[in-house]
């Protein structure tokens, strides 16, 4: 339609005839009635042979003995000599033997149509052609230190099972769901961890639970509840450890698996908690593993302060939690009771008292919740917490507290600190291997209100 190296400006107009027209009437009209009526400088006949105006273009149709269409004349005159070539076709008022009306309807500026096109291409170039997102030094750094510790990624056993690099040093194992949760601890420095693949626990890592203190770190879904059922059932566990509800190990940055390691339960709760019998957990018992620990073994790695204080396993609870699984049911059933613990020196109380009946309100309330309740003289609620927390509660707590009901397992530990901290009762779910009683505090339990 013009020449695209010298046009400038295209000049819109429609026309309307009140008869029958077609192209070469309205363009001999255009170049017939113009004609000397703006001089020799703008004539369209010398425009057109200087290349000054382009062709021009013509759109009509006909309808019930009418014309109408569209003119488009191109242009590479300046501003002001456009507008009055446009100008001077609104003076044509005859098209043929048809009356007809000419009226400008648009100059369009071509050269900002190609701005837009060269606007809209560039951005497509700078955001499609150029990698704007180049790493920042500490993205670098991340990228380069990722890639040290997927190479310090190992394989435990003979299937291969992926670990981290100081799984078969460590005393202390991390067990998750899968080799990309193994890859994110070791992103953060916990390289003590040997995955179990799914619900199906390879037979080396439950053997392997059995010299070790283990915590099971799973994902906040369903999936994870059941593998930690299985590993219950079939490996030897010490703690439970979850993710954030909805979250997967894979997926939490350092905050988060801090947090999630030192809010991890004992194994005790977890059974309560996931409605696993003391007959379906693993028959090795807690002595024999610490037999097999008389030397424990210890990394050579130096670990950052935070990440080993979330990985720390209190031992010493551990320790007192220790009993065979089995044999709590044989008492049950009227046989003797065990050699290899001693006797409390005060009898602990799990039957049905007039004294203990007053905390079966907050028992009952407090079931299935895994919560804590400390309560004052009037068995009013001092402070709520979670079982969890429960052992830092009550080393803080002051001499108003004289009673503790919680959802849980009373261990040795916490009837240590009772002790301590002048508690008078005790009230849990049901009592743990208590290897020594002081008859300053009086343990029940919710069944037995």
């Amino acid at each position: 339609m013009q020449n695209t190296d010298t046009t400038k400006y295209i000049i819109h107009s429609k026309i309307n005839a009140d008869g029958v027209i077609e192209r070469p009437d309205i363009v001999g009209a255009i170049f017939g009635q113009t004609e000397g009526l703006l001089g020799s400088d703008l004539d369209l006949r010398d425009l057109q042979k200087t290349g000054r105006i382009g062709r021009i273009e013509v759109l009509v149709n006909t309808k019930g003995g009418k014309a109408k269409g569209n003119i488009l004349i191109p242009s590479s005159l300046d501003k002001v000599e456009t507008s009055i070539l446009a100008a001077s076709l609104e003076t044509i008022d005859r098209v043929g033997p048809c009356s007809a009306k000419i009226e400008i309807t648009n100059i369009e500026d071509v050269r900002a149509t190609k701005r837009q096109q060269i606007v809209d291409r560039a951005k497509y170039i700078l955001t499609d052609m150029f990698d704007i997102n180049l790493p920042e030094a500490q993205e670098i750094a991340d990228e380069v230190r990722q890639s040290v510790r997927i190479e310090e990624m190992q394989y435990y056993g003979k299937n291969k099972i992926p670990c981290g690099p100081n799984m078969l040093e460590s005393d202390a194992i991390v067990v998750v769901e899968g080799r990309a949760d193994v890859l994110n601890l070791l992103r953060y420095g916990i390289k003590n961890t040997v995955c179990v693949g799914g619900t199906n626990v390879p037979p080396e890592v439950a053997e392997l639970t059995k010299t070790r203190t283990v915590t099971a770190f799973t994902d906040g879904d369903r999936g994870g509840e059941l593998i930690i059922k299985e590993l219950l059932q079939i490996a030897d566990i010490d703690y439970i450890a979850r993710a954030p509800d909805g979250k997967t190990v894979e997926d939490l940055v350092q905050r988060e698996i801090v947090r999630a390691l030192r809010q991890k339960i004992p194994v005790e709760q977890a059974l309560e908690k996931y409605s696993i019998h003391q007959s379906d957990s693993p028959k090795t018992t807690r002595v024999s593993r610490l037999s097999k620990r008389k030397e424990p073994r210890r990394s050579t790695e130096t670990k950052r302060p935070d990440v080993e204080k979330a990985e720390r396993v209190e031992k010493v609870p551990a320790k007192k939690h220790e009993r065979k699984v089995a044999e709590p049911s044989k008492q049950r059933r009227g046989e003797p009771a065990r050699k290899v613990t001693s006797k409390p020196k005060v009898a602990i109380s799990t039957k049905e008292s007039m004294e203990g009946r007053r905390f079966k309100p907050h028992a009952d309330e407090l079931v299935g919740t895994l919560g804590a309740r400390l309560l004052g003289s009037d068995d009013d609620i001092v402070v709520e917490t979670a079982v969890r927390d429960l052992v830092h509660t009550l080393k803080e707590c002051d001499d108003s507290v004289e009673s503790v009901v919680f959802d849980g397992v009373i261990t040795q530990r916490i009837l240590d600190i009772a002790v301590d901290k002048g508690i008078n009762n005790l009230i849990g779910v049901k009592i743990g291997n208590i290897a020594k009683s002081p008859s300053k505090v009086k343990v029940f339990t919710a069944q037995g209100l």
